[in-house]
C-alpha cells in the first residue's frame, strides 16, 4: 500500500514533491513564530537556523522551483479540467490554493521586495509594526490558516493510503491546530512588545535605523509594485478560467461520445474528457479514493466494449493496475478520455438497479484479521458418519467463537474446519487490541473444550491461528442479489499465511509485528522471528505463541516514545 503513495504521472509525482517542500518551508516558518513564546533568545535562535537554510543559494532555489512547480501544476490542473464537479474536500484545497498567491504578494513584496528594491533589513519587528492594527493583519492570519491548511488536506489526501495514517491521524490532527496557533500567540505576543516598545520616540529611531524603515516615497515603491503583483496574479487567474471555458465550449460543440454503464445509465459526454469526470458530470456515483490522481485504483472500470478504441495505458496507469493485478481490460477512469463508444463496469460503483447495498461500492478500512485452522482434522474424522463430523465442529465453533464477538470481532466465513474473522472497530489500534483479547480468549476457550473431549475419551483438538493488521476492502463481492459482504486485500492473504506457517513451527499462534505495534504492545526483541511469506518482497516479523492462554504474560505494554 506505501507503494502507491508514488504511483501516478509525472506531474502527480511533481506535485507531491513540490508540496512537501512547501508545507516543510511553512512549517518551518510558523515554528519560528511559535519560538517567541519561549524567549526572544529562542526565537534569534530557531530564526538563525531556518533563514541559513532557506535564503542560502540552494534553498532558496528549492524553495523558488517547488513554489513555481506548485503553481503551474495547481492552474494546469483548473484550466484543463473538464468539470468543476468534484468532492468537496478536492474543492476547498483548490480554492485555498487559488487564493494563497493573492493573499502572499502583499507579504513577498514588503519583505524579500523591500530588501531588493530598498535595502531594508526585515527584522521580525519591521514585520509585525507594518501590519499590527491594521487589516493587513489580519490578511496575514488568514495566509497563515490558508496556506496551513491547504498543505494539510494536500498531506492527508496523499498518505491516506497507507496503512499506518488512520494511527497516527489524530497525533497529526493535533499537531496541525497547535502548530498555527502556538505561530499565532507568538506573532500577537511579539507585535504587543514591539508596539509599546515603538511608543518611545528614541526606541523608535533606534527601530527604524535598524530596519532601514523606508520612507514616504520607499511605501509608495512598494505599493505600486504590490499593486503591479496582485494585478498580474489576477491577469493568471483570469487567463486560467478563460481557458477553462474555452475548452469547455469547444467540447460541448463538438459531437459528444457516447458512454453505456453496466447496470446504469447510458450518457453522453464531451470528446477528450476522462472516464471519471464524465461520471462526476452526470452524476454517476464512481469510488476514486484518491481524488482521480490515479494511484488508489479504486475508480478502476472493467471495458466491455470500445477497448481497441482506447489509446494503451500510460506507464503510469499499467503500473497501478499491475499493483493491484487487474485484468487485461480493466483501465482507470481517471486516465481514459474516451472518442468512441465505451461502454463499462464500474468495479467499487453502488449498483441500486441490481439490488446491492450501499456496501457494495465498497469501503477502505486499517483492521486486524484472524485466520484460524483445526490441525489434523481431516484424520481425525476419517472414517466418521457425516452426522458425527458436522457435530464435532458445530461444537468446536460454539466454543471458540463467543471468545472472538466477546473482543468485538466477527466471523466473516467458516471454510469447513476453519474461519476468518474481522474486527471492524473505529481504527487500527482498537482493532488490534481486539484481535489480541479474542486470540487470549480462544486459548481459553480451547482448553476447556479440550477438557470436555477428554472426559468423553476423546483426543484433544490442536489449532493454529494467524493474526496480521493492514488495510481491507470491505464490500458486497460476488453476483447481483447473491453477494455476501466480505472483505479483501493482502492483509487477508498474509494473516492466511501466517496461520499455515504455524503448523511447521508447531505454535499455536503467529501474531505479526504490525499488530503488536498497533496494540501499543510489544514482546523480547529476540522472540520476534522473520517469516519469508509467498507474496511478499520482504520478510515479515511476526512473535510465535505456544501457548496463547499465557499472551497477557508474553506481551508488555510499550514505553511512551
Amino acid at each position: 500500500m506505501t507503494q502507491a503513495l508514488w504511483r501516478g504521472s509525472w506531474a502527480v509525482r511533481l506535485r507531491i514533491i513540490s508540496g512537501l517542500v512547501l508545507i516543510v518551508y511553512v512549517t518551518a516558518h510558523l515554528l519560528n513564530l511559535a519560538a517567541v513564546l519561549i524567549s526572544p533568545t529562542a526565537f534569534d535562535a530557531v530564526q538563525a537556523v531556518r533563514l541559513s537554510i532557506i535564503r542560502s543559494v540552494p534553498g532558496t532555489a528549492i524553495t523558488v522551483l517547488a513554489l513555481g512547480i506548485h503553481m503551474v501544476l495547481a492552474l494546469s490542473r483548473v484550466a484543463l479540467a473538464r468539470t468543476l464537479r468534484m468532492p468537496v474536500t478536492d474543492a476547498i484545497q483548490i480554492a485555498f490554493g487559488l487564493a494563497i498567491p493573492l493573499l502572499l504578494i502583499s507579504h513577498v513584496v514588503y519583505t524579500r521586495g523591500a530588501v531588493g528594491m530598498l535595502d531594508v533589513t526585515p527584522m521580525f519587528g519591521y514585520v509585525t509594526t507594518l501590519i499590527w492594527g491594521t487589516s493587513n493583519g489580519w490578511l496575514q492570519a488568514i495566509l497563515l490558516t490558508v496556506t496551513w491548511a491547504h498543505g494539510c488536506i494536500g498531506v492527508h489526501m496523499w498518505l491516506r493510503l497507507t496503512r499506518w495514517w488512520s494511527s497516527v491521524m489524530p497525533w497529526m490532527i493535533a499537531l496541525a491546530v497547535l502548530i498555527p496557533t502556538l505561530a499565532l500567540m507568538g506573532y500577537v505576543n511579539f507585535a504587543r512588545v514591539i508596539d509599546g516598545l515603538l511608543r518611545d520616540p528614541r526606541a523608535r529611531d533606534v527601530a527604524y535605523d535598524a530596519w532601514q524603515w523606508p520612507d514616504a516615497a520607499g511605501f509608495a515603491q512598494l505599493a505600486a509594485a504590490d499593486r503591479i503583483g496582485t494585478q498580474v496574479i489576477w491577469a493568471i487567474l483570469g487567463l486560467t478560467a478563460l481557458i477553462f471555458v474555452t475548452r469547455r465550449t469547444l467540447a460541448a460543440i463538438r459531437k459528444p461520445v457516447r458512454i453505456t454503464y453496466v447496470d446504469g445509465p447510458t450518457v453522453r459526454a464531451p470528446r477528450n474528457q476522462t472516464l471519471l469526470e464524465t461520471s462526476r458530470t452526470s452524476g454517476v456515483a464512481h469510488t476514486a479514493l484518491c481524488g482521480g490522481r490515479g494511484r488508489c485504483t479504486t475508480c478502476r472500470v472493467i471495458v466491455e466494449e470500445g477497448l481497441s478504441d482506447l489509446p494503451p495505458p500510460s506507464a503510469a496507469e499499467a503500473r497501478s493496475l499491475k499493483a493491484v493485478g487487474a485484468p487485461p481490460n480493466a483501465r482507470l477512469a481517471c486516465q481514459v478520455s474516451p472518442n468512441t463508444p465505451l461502454t463499462v463496469f464500474r468495479v467499487f460503483a453502488s449498483d441500486g438497479k441490481r439490488g446491492r447495498a450501499h456496501a457494495s461500492q465498497g469501503k477502505e478500512a486499517q483492521l486486524a484479521v484472524l485466520f484460524l485452522d483445526m490441525r489434523g482434522f481431516t484424520a481425525r474424522t476419517d472414517g466418521q458418519l457425516p452426522y458425527d463430523v458436522v457435530f464435532l465442529l458445530n461444537r468446536f465453533f460454539d466454543e471458540i467463537v463467543p471468545p472472538i464477538v466477546a473482543s468485538g470481532g466477527t466471523v466473516d466465513k467458516y471454510m469447513g474446519d476453519g474461519l476468518m474473522a474481522v474486527f471492524e472497530t473505529q481504527d487500527g489500534g482498537s482493532s488490534a487490541r481486539a484481535a489480541l483479547d479474542a486470540v487470549q480468549g480462544i486459548g481459553g476457550a480451547l482448553d476447556h473444550f479440550n477438557a470436555t473431549l477428554t472426559s468423553e475419551g476423546s483426543a484433544p483438538v490442536a489449532i493454529g491461528m494467524g493474526v496480521h493488521l493492514g488495510n481491507v476492502v470491505l464490500g458486497e463481492i460476488g453476483a447481483a442479489g447473491q453477494a455476501p459482504r466480505t472483505l479483501i486485500g493482502d492483509t487477508v492473504n498474509t494473516a492466511s499465511r501466517l496461520e499455515g506457517q504455524t503448523k511447521a513451527l508447531g505454535v499455536q499462534a503467529l501474531i505479526s509485528i504490525d499488530v503488536l505495534r498497533a496494540s501499543g504492545k510489544d514482546a523480547a526483541h529476540d522472540a520476534l522471528i522473520d517469516l519469508s511469506l509467498r507474496g511478499r518482497d520482504s520478510a515479515l516479523k511476526a512473535l510465535p505463541i505456544a501457548d496463547v492462554t499465557r499472551l497477557g504474560e508474553i506481551l508488555k505494554s510499550r514505553a511512551p516514545a
